[in-house]
């Protein structure tokens, strides 16, 4: 690397907004499993009973959440995928958080670094979806849907390939899925989970941890 040019004055200049999407994304989504813990968090956050986990080649391909919470309007849905934009608070309970997530970073931190696309459909409304490469959002379109928010990642950090070298192998990234998910499972154990490793197009169920009843350290001895 030559040395800089000291007479030479280095402008400051605005990053264009992908850039800047793109260097964000690095502090929210570092590995398969961090976009995993996001999307997980927004489905417990939107009152969801049962989530289905599913990825393949270590999250690297694919990872795909699908909760039956409470959904999301077409209207809201492009506002999902805007950085800073959240359900959980409005700017004047921030000492009083009681949500997992509350900066409105994950769905756009996703969308900048790989292909996302959001399926959604909340109640009395009907179904939608809205996909996301690389930062640029298309238009959003009417999809037939369940009750609840899908969310499917595809090729994580295709769109920064320099953070492709620092992956770990597949199992590796598989296994740390595995533990986010089974330490979120006993978080809440009133919640369904399950986990499955759909690579090769052979599903695989990784982890289960059914709806607990009863009182809660009941619950927790059960998982």
């Amino acid at each position: 690397m030559n040395a800089p040019d000291r007479n030479i004055r280095p402008e400051i200049r605005q990053l264009d907004e992908a850039a800047i999407n793109r260097i964000a994304a690095g502090e929210v989504v570092e590995r398969p499993a961090s976009a995993v813990k996001e999307l997980v968090e927004n489905a417990l956050d939107a009152g969801a009973a049962r989530v289905d986990i599913s990825y393949a080649d270590g999250g690297k391909t694919l990872i795909r959440v699908r909760d039956d919470g409470h959904g999301m309007s077409a209207q809201d849905l492009p506002l999902a995928l805007t950085r800073h934009a959240t359900s959980k608070i409005d700017g004047s309970d921030l000492l009083n958080i009681r949500s997992f997530g509350f900066r409105g970073e994950a769905l756009p931190s996703l969308g900048a670094v790989g292909r996302l696309t959001v399926t959604t459909r909340a109640a009395g409304e009907e179904g939608a979806a809205l996909s996301v490469d690389g930062g640029r959002v298309g238009a959003v379109r009417p999809e037939a849907a369940q009750y609840g928010t899908t969310v499917t990642l595809r090729d994580l950090f295709h769109a920064t390939p320099a953070r492709l070298k620092f992956m770990r192998s597949d199992r590796a990234e598989a296994q740390a899925i595995a533990d986010i998910v089974k330490r979120l499972a006993m978080a809440e154990p009133y919640v369904s989970f399950t986990l499955s490793d759909v690579s090769n197009d052979e599903a695989r169920q990784i982890f289960r941890a059914d709806a607990a009843q009863g009182a809660l350290f009941d619950a927790l001895e059960e998982r």
